[in-house]
C-alpha cells in the first residue's frame, strides 16, 4: 500500500509528463476501441435490418447492389421490374407472401418507399420483430403516409401533418409533387434500422404523383392534378423496384432462386439476404482489418513512447532512487515502483479513453444514423471491450519491465552519490 502511495506521489511530482502520457494512452484506446465498436455495431445493425425474408427479387444487377438499395436504401436500382413479373412470382406455389416496393422519391433527404399494407405485417427486423406503431395506423387511402421514427423526430411531424414528396433521392430536388401532398396517418416506433429514416406510402400514391409524366419529367397537365382527380381511379403500377418474398418452405429457397434467375420474360435477380450480407462483409473485410491493424499500431506506439519516456527519466531520477535506497527501499521495491507507475498511467488512460469514446459516440450517434443508417448502442462495456482494455494494460506492464529492470540495476550499483 505504501508503495502504491509512493508511486502516485512520484507521478504527481512529474505532473505534466504524467498527464500527457495518460492523454496519449487515452487517445490510443479511443482509436482502437472506437474502430472496433463502430465496426461491430455497423455489422450488427446491418444484420438486424431484415429477418424472416427468404428472397429479395429485383432487376438483374449485382447481389450487393440489390441488397443495398432494397434493404438499406443506399444507392439506386439500375432498372425496375414489371408488375406482370411481380404477379408471376407472387402466383408461384412456393411463395407464401410477397411485398412489392417502389423507390425513387424522397422528402428532405429521407427516402420515400411505395408498398402495400403487407409490408407492416411481413417485413421483420432483429430477431423477427414486427414493425409497430408509436402513433396512428397503417395507410388506407392513396395519399396517406406513414413515417419512420427518425423522420418524425427530426422534422417535427405529427399525425395529420401535410407533406409533399420530391422526385429523386437527393437532399436537393428540383422537381416536387407539391400539388399532391400526403397526410401523416401513422408514425412507427424506433427500430434502429433504415425504416426509421423512411416514409411509407401506397403504391397507388406513387403512381398518382407520377401520373401524366413522360420520360421521367412532368407535363403541364400533371402539375395541375389534385386529389379529387384520383378519388375513383384504379391505380396499378406498371413497374416496381423490387419485391420481398417469403416462401412456404425454406428448403425450396435455392430452387425458387434458380427459377427466378432463369425467368425468360425479363432479366431478374433473386438473392438471399443472409448470404449476400456475408458477401458484403467479405468485400469490406480487408478495410476492417486494415483499420484494426492501424489502430493497434497506434496503441503500440503509445506504449512504446511511454516506455521510452520512462527510460529517459531514469537518469534524472537516479538521485531519487538512491534516496529511497538510503531510507530502506530494496532494489525490487524500485522495480515494482516503476511497474505500479505504469499500471496507474495505463489504467487511468484506459478508463479515460473508454469514457471519452462513449461520450464521443453519444454525440456522433445521431449523425451516424443520419448519414449511414445504423445505430450505435451505448451501454456497459462488452466482454470484448474489457478483453481489449486488459490486453492493452497487460502490454503496458510488460513493456515497463525494461525500464524497471534498468532501475533495478541502477539501484544495485548507485549509492547516495550519483555519477555525473
Amino acid at each position: 500500500m505504501k508503495l502504491m502511495t509512493l508511486a502516485w506521489r512520484s507521478l504527481a511530482n512529474r505532473k505534466m509528463t504524467s498527464i500527457l502520457t495518460v492523454l496519449s494512452f487515452a487517445l490510443g484506446v479511443i482509436l482502437l476501441l472506437g474502430v472496433e465498436k463502430v465496426r461491430t455495431e455497423a455489422r450488427q445493425s446491418f444484420i438486424n435490418t431484415v429477418s424472416g425474408t427468404d428472397l429479395i427479387v429485383g432487376a438483374r444487377s449485382g447481389p450487393v447492389n440489390l441488397l443495398l438499395y432494397s434493404v438499406f436504401r443506399i444507392g439506386n436500382a439500375t432498372n425496375n421490374i414489371s408488375w406482370q413479373s411481380y404477379q408471376d412470382i407472387s402466383d408461384s406455389k412456393l411463395v407464401k407472401w410477397s411485398v412489392p416496393i417502389s423507390l425513387g422519391d424522397s422528402h428532405k433527404g429521407f427516402r420515400v418507399l411505395g408498398t402495400t399494407k403487407d409490408y407492416f405485417e411481413h417485413i421483420k427486423y432483429g430477431t423477427k420483430q414486427s414493425l409497430s406503431f408509436q402513433q396512428g395506423k397503417p395507410f388506407e387511402e392513396t395519399f396517406d403516409v406513414v413515417l419512420g421514427a427518425e423522420v418524425a423526430q427530426q422534422l417535427g411531424y405529427q399525425l395529420g401533418s401535410q407533406i409533399s414528396v420530391a422526385h429523386g433521392a437527393g437532399k436537393v430536388n428540383f422537381i416536387k409533387h407539391d400539388n399532391l401532398p400526403f397526410q401523416v396517418v401513422g408514425i412507427l416506433a424506433p427500430t434502429g434500422t433504415p425504416s426509421d429514416r423512411t416514409l411509407f406510402v401506397k403504391l397507388a400514391g406513387i403512381e398518382a404523383i407520377h401520373a401524366g409524366w413522360n420520360s421521367g419529367s412532368p407535363s403541364a397537365k400533371s402539375l395541375k392534378l389534385t386529389h379529387q382527380d384520383f378519388e375513383h381511379a384504379h391505380l396499378e403500377p406498371e413497374t416496381i423496384t423490387a419485391t420481398f418474398v417469403g416462401l412456404t418452405s425454406r428448403i425450396a429457397a435455392f430452387q425458387f432462386q434458380r427459377s427466378v434467375n432463369q425467368y425468360r420474360e425479363e432479366p431478374l435477380l433473386a438473392i438471399m439476404p443472409a448470404l449476400t450480407l456475408q458477401e458484403l462483409w467479405q468485400l469490406i473485410g480487408v478495410a476492417e482489418k486494415s483499420l484494426l491493424v492501424v489502430s493497434a499500431l497506434v496503441v503500440f506506439s503509445t506504449i512504446l513512447g511511454m516506455m521510452i519516456t520512462m527510460l529517459s527519466s531514469l537518469q534524472e531520477r537516479r538521485r531519487e532512487i538512491a534516496i529511497l535506497r538510503a531510507v530502506g527501499a530494496r532494489p525490487y521495491h524500485i522495480f515494482f515502483l516503476l511497474g505500479l507507475e505504469t499500471l496507474v498511467i495505463s489504467l487511468l488512460g484506459a478508463l479515460l479513453g473508454w469514457f471519452a469514446l462513449y461520450g464521443l459516440l453519444a454525440l456522433v450517434s445521431p449523425y451516424l444514423m443520419e448519414m449511414f443508417g445504423f445505430h450505435v448502442a451505448l451501454g456497459a462495456p462488452s466482454v470484448k471491450e474489457l478483453y481489449v482494455l486488459a490486453t492493452i494494460v497487460s502490454a503496458s506492464l510488460l513493456m515497463s519491465l525494461i525500464p524497471g529492470w534498468r532501475a533495478y540495476k541502477n539501484s544495485l550499483s548507485d549509492g547516495l552519490i550519483v555519477k555525473v
